[in-house]
Parts: C-alpha cells; sequence; structure tokens
C-alpha cells in the first residue's frame, strides 16, 4: 500500500510540475483537445491559461498531499475522481488518435496515446486500492499542522507558474532550448530507427511586402554570425508593450551587422499593421504557428542563434536592455550559454520547496515527540 501511495504521489507530482514550468504548454495542449472535440471557441482567452494553471496546481498539490496524508479522505477521493475523468478520455485519444499526444508531462517525457492510457489505468487502480485503504495511511506531518504544508504548495506552485508566465520557461523541455544545433537535431537517426529531435525549422518570404525576408532557413542556419529572430506566432494578439526594446534591439543588431528577422504565421495585413504601430522595419517571413509555439511561449518571443546554435531565449518581458548591449556579441556574456544551468535551476527550484518542508516536518516531529514525553512523565 505505501508503494502505491508513493508510486501515485511521484507520479502527480512529477506531472504537475512540469505543467506549472510550462503554463503555455499546457494551455496550448487543452486547445488541442478542444479542437479534436469540436469545442474550439468553448473556452475563449484568457480561461485556456486559466485553466492549465489550475489542473497543473491541482496535480502538484494532489501529489504532496498524498505523500503526507494530508486530508487523506478528501486526498484520495479527488485523485479517484481525477482518475475517473481521464482514464476513458486517454481511451478515446488512443482509439483516435485526435492529439498526437496526452502532454501528460509535458515536453519533458512524451508518451504514445496507448502509454498514458495503460499508465492511467494501473493510476485508476491504485486511486481505488488508496481510497479503500486511506485509514492505514500515515501521517508524515501531524493533523495541526497540515494548513501550513497546504498553504505553502499552494504559494509555491502559483509563484513557479507565474514566474515562467512572465519569462520563458525556468527549465526547457523544448527541442529549441539554449544549445541546442538546430541542424544536427534535425538529423535523421543512423540506424533509421525513431525520428529527428526536431521535425521542422523553416519559413518562407510573405508575398506583398517590401521589407520580405529574402534568405532561406538554411542560410541561416549556416550562418557563422549571429542573427536574431523575433518570434511572433500572431501578430493580431502579440504584445506591444516592450516595443522600443525590440526596436532598440533590432537597430543594435543593423549597427553591428548582425541578421535580425521576425517570423510570424500571420498574414501580410496583420504585418503591415504591425509596421504601423510599432514603427517595425526589420524584415518579416511567414512560419508555421506550431513550431513557432514550440520555439518560444512568448508572443513575441527573441531567439539568437549562431552557427544554427541556440545562445539565448527570451519573453517580451525579459528582453536585453539596451545598456546590456554596448559591445558586440562574442564580448557579452547574454550571448554564450552557461554549461549546467539547467541542473542548477532544478537544484534551485528543488531546494527552495524541498529545504522549508523538511525544516518544517522536522519541526512538526520534534513537537510531537516532546508532547508524548510530556504526556508520558504526567502519566
Amino acid at each position: 500500500m505505501n508503494t502505491c501511495r508513493l508510486l501515485v504521489s511521484a507520479i502527480f507530482i512529477l506531472s504537475g510540475l512540469v505543467k506549472l514550468i510550462d503554463p503555455h504548454g499546457t494551455e496550448y495542449k487543452i486547445e488541442d483537445y478542444l479542437v479534436a472535440m469540436g469545442l474550439d471557441g468553448v473556452l475563449v482567452q484568457p480561461l485556456p491559461l486559466f485553466f492549465a494553471v489550475g489542473m497543473a496546481l491541482l496535480e502538484f498539490c494532489l501529489g504532496i498531499y498524498l505523500l503526507f496524508g494530508i486530508r487523506r479522505r478528501l486526498t484520495t477521493r479527488t485523485i479517484l475522481a481525477f482518475m475517473l475523468v481521464y482514464t476513458p478520455l486517454t481511451l478515446w485519444l488512443a482509439l483516435t488518435d485526435a492529439v498526437a499526444d496526452c502532454g501528460c508531462f509535458g515536453d519533458a517525457l512524451v508518451l504514445t496515446n496507448w502509454q498514458t492510457f495503460g499508465k492511467n489505468v494501473c493510476l485508476l487502480a491504485a486511486a481505488v486500492l488508496l481510497c479503500r485503504t486511506r485509514a492505514w495511511q500515515t501521517r508524515l506531518i501531524s493533523e495541526s499542522a497540515q494548513w501550513l504544508i497546504s498553504i505553502y504548495s499552494v504559494v509555491y506552485g502559483l509563484a513557479l507558474a507565474l514566474l515562467c508566465l512572465w519569462g520563458e520557461p525556468v527549465i526547457d523541455f523544448r527541442p529549441f532550448h539554449v544549445g541546442q544545433d538546430i541542424a544536427a537535431a534535425m538529423e535523421w537517426p543512423d540506424d533509421g530507427e525513431g525520428q529527428p529531435e526536431i521535425l521542422d525549422f523553416s519559413f518562407e518570404p510573405i508575398a506583398g511586402l517590401d521589407n520580405a525576408c529574402d534568405v532561406r532557413a538554411d542560410d541561416v542556419l549556416a550562418d557563422k554570425g549571429y542573427t536574431f529572430l523575433l518570434i511572433a506566432p500572431y501578430l493580431e494578439s502579440a504584445d506591444d508593450g516592450n516595443m522600443d526594446r525590440i526596436n532598440a534591439i533590432a537597430d543594435y543588431a543593423d549597427e553591428y551587422g548582425y541578421r535580425f528577422l521576425c517570423l510570424t504565421a500571420s498574414d501580410s495585413v496583420a504585418i503591415r499593421r504591425w509596421q504601423d504601430l510599432t514603427g517595425a522595419d526589420y524584415a518579416f517571413a511567414f512560419a508555421d504557428e506550431l513550431m513557432l509555439k514550440t520555439i518560444v511561449r512568448s508572443n513575441p518571443g527573441l531567439m539568437l542563434l549562431r552557427g544554427g546554435v541556440v545562445m539565448g531565449k527570451w519573453s517580451h518581458n525579459t528582453l536585453p536592455a539596451p545598456a546590456e548591449l554596448t559591445a558586440p556579441l562574442h564580448s557579452l556574456a547574454l550571448a554564450h550559454p552557461q554549461p549546467g544551468s539547467y541542473r542548477r535551476m532544478l537544484l534551485a527550484l528543488l531546494l527552495w520547496y524541498v529545504v522549508p518542508l523538511v525544516l518544517l516536518t522536522l519541526l512538526d516531529r520534534l513537537v510531537a515527540v516532546v508532547r508524548w514525553q510530556r504526556r508520558k512523565a504526567n502519566s
């Protein structure tokens, strides 16, 4: 029973955590589900994003509550209800392939639809067992301290989601992560099994624009110099609050001889409107919407390439300031990815949550031991 409890809690914590790190990715997956069901337009923006954050937070907290034995009846029943909804849903996905993958673990771990259904069947059986044996589950925290764990888990989860919504995901599980060699990631395996990590990186000129892009994707990947790519899946809904900074980066690129392109899935009408609103005089090219959403989660966002290698990525909220762009890129730290940065970030995320949790648990257990000894001495 304890093995079952640990397994279910670990899966829920992992599933919730990777979704909190990439809320927009979960939002896009929810929209895919709605389109597959013929319900696109039912949830207007920003409801899919709210639902994505809420679902991720619920999964994360349920895993923590189950692990610590918090509100055992409510927790186990909620997990059971969760699985009663998602198991039939993943069976439908397995039978129809309406969505390529369920998105249970975001881009961190991609399962086939049949693998996901098998996982959920096992989780459903485990949830039934946990509901029937909840009275035997040992609490790791006293009942009086449960609210501290509960509140801290909710606050931590929301803070993490907001941090990743403000910028890019703090841990990038996508194929276009910093340090990725895009050309190498597009090569097919020598053994002929599997597929490339990146299936598509391409763009094309937009007819009717005076400053349409005049280079191909292969030219950009082969260029040993630096290339700034402004990524804007939809210019119609792109945030224009930081246009002064984007234009300053474009001017900086022009001054030092770097290429600056905007890749978008919008049409020429939307591009001209964007140019009128922002004064943009850089080149534009058309690219696939899904590819753009995979590259960055911000609309717009910025990616820096050199020789086809991703050297940096920023959301529109975290763009380099003009004060940071005072010299050629090769001499600036922002253009040089730091090896092991994701490992350090993962360690930092764990420490910020686990260390206070462990200290609180140890303090609670110490108080419980002292109280027990006092009662024993008085009896």
